[in-house]
């Protein structure tokens, strides 16, 4: 049997909050390199617009598109990538996306207003999005639920026009995302991705649209460009390395456990999958299940990895203390494997998500249970939410003032405007209150 390499740690011991402290460091050291290049394809792009696309994706992905409709997928690639697939992929996305679509259809909100007595009315003006662009990864890692879950908030929330950008390396265009993007209703496909698509969403070219906001995941080229143009143009969030953190009371198939761990393990080397349980036995045994299990994964190597560089089990004291360290970690997954985990859930604060009893993994989510798979990491599950139709809408205050009602707060205003040295605030009000204009 393979010993699997994974740190095993125990809140008792009088090192363990340096120990859990170093294992949530990730080495995140600014290259400073990689913003440079990054900079400089950004302003390639927004000075170079469609040629300087051209140029960069002849460089980058292999490929030699001679014009810029080259870049283009039209309608009919999106209708014959759906009969390019297998009838079950065809069906599993279909099944995703109507679950997507309905968890999502509950996050709508609405305007609304409100009328005080003396007839002032205040409200607020909920607006979708005009434009969002959705950057989906090419090549080795193809994710078509990831496209699955942008767009669909989107289309929910009333967004005008979504627009698609993956790379193409060597030429080669997935069938799958592309039937994906057709079922979730994007509006059209550019054939570019890295930094330079994410250059063209934020700034636009003769050819492709300016977007209002970035959505989707990438590589470190993508993440960094996303950072460089933020401001410009809204973004989902930056995202790090996959993350889950399951709390088990020791009953649960150890085997279970474990592949839930390697769920998130084999996204990355950085990826970080920890356990914590109250009986030091079953973490032995999930230690064994862990070894048993890796030899037969198609990942191994990366598992492998992950589980050294950022993994362990924990022993802790009890369930209690778990939720607590849970707290303070902020996972972006939460499993919560005990008998009842609703005894648990109103101590949870800080998760992306959380998975409920032992027959809720976390892959669920990831595909089609409904929810988003979008989520905040590293720690910032503390103040950040998942991805959701609220982030494709904005809201804007309403405030209609009746002649009575702006006469009663102007006096308010006068007041703190001129304590603020602001004395045009002051007699911009008063002026309503009294109609002296002197």
């Amino acid at each position: 049997m393979l010993e699997a390499s994974i740190r095993l740690l125990d809140s008792g011991t009088a090192d363990f909050q340096q120990r859990l402290t170093e294992l949530l460091s990730v080495e995140a050291a600014a290259d400073a390199a990689l913003g440079e290049r990054v900079a400089d394809i950004i302003a390639r792009v927004r000075d170079g617009g469609d040629e300087t696309l051209l140029e960069l994706t002849r460089q980058f992905d292999r490929w030699q598109p001679q014009k810029v409709s080259d870049l283009q997928i039209d309608a009919a690639q999106l209708e014959d990538a759906m009969l390019a697939i297998s009838p079950q992929q065809a069906a599993a996305l279909q099944h995703a996306a109507q679950r997507i679509r309905h968890y999502h259809q509950q996050q709508l909100q609405s305007s609304w207003q409100f009328s005080e007595s003396d007839g002032t009315v205040l409200g607020q003006k909920i607006t979708p999005l005009q434009r969002v662009g959705l950057y989906v990864p090419g090549g080795k890692a193809l994710y078509p639920s990831s496209v699955l879950m942008n767009a669909l908030p989107a289309q929910v929330a009333g967004v005008e026009q979504i627009v698609m950008v993956v790379p193409t390396p060597e030429g080669e265009v997935s069938p799958i995302l592309l039937a994906a993007a057709h079922i979730a209703g994007v509006d059209c496909i550019y054939r570019i991705g890295g930094a330079q698509a994410i250059a063209a969403l934020a700034y636009g070219t003769a050819t492709l649209p300016k977007v209002d906001k970035i959505v989707g995941p990438g590589n470190q080229y993508v993440a960094e460009a996303k950072r460089q143009v933020y401001g410009r143009v809204g973004l989902d969030m930056l995202a790090g390395p996959s993350e889950i953190l399951i709390i088990c009371d020791g009953q649960t198939d150890p085997r279970w456990i474990a592949m839930d761990l390697f769920s998130q393990a084999e996204h990355d080397e950085m990826a970080q999958s920890i356990l914590l349980c109250p009986d030091a036995d079953y973490l032995a045994r999930v230690h064994a299940a862990i070894a048993e299990l890796l030899p037969e994964m198609e990942r191994r190597d990366v598992i492998e990895q992950s589980l050294a560089r950022r993994g362990a089990l924990i022993k802790v004291r009890d369930l209690a203390e778990a939720v607590a360290l849970a707290n303070r970690i902020a996972p972006e997954h939460l499993e919560l494997s005990v008998a009842d985990p609703t005894v648990l859930l109103d101590d949870t604060r800080n998760a992306g998500a959380i998975f409920m009893g032992r027959h809720t993994p976390e892959a669920l989510g990831d595909y089609c249970a409904g929810s988003n798979h979008v989520l905040p990491t590293g720690g910032s599950a503390r103040f950040a939410s998942p991805l959701g139709v609220y982030d494709f809408q904005k809201r804007s205050s309403i405030i209609h003032c009746s002649p009575a009602g702006a006469r009663a707060l102007a006096q308010t205003a006068s007041v703190l405007a001129r304590a603020e040295g602001l004395t045009a605030h002051a007699r911009s009000a008063e002026f309503r209150s009294t109609g002296d204009d002197s």
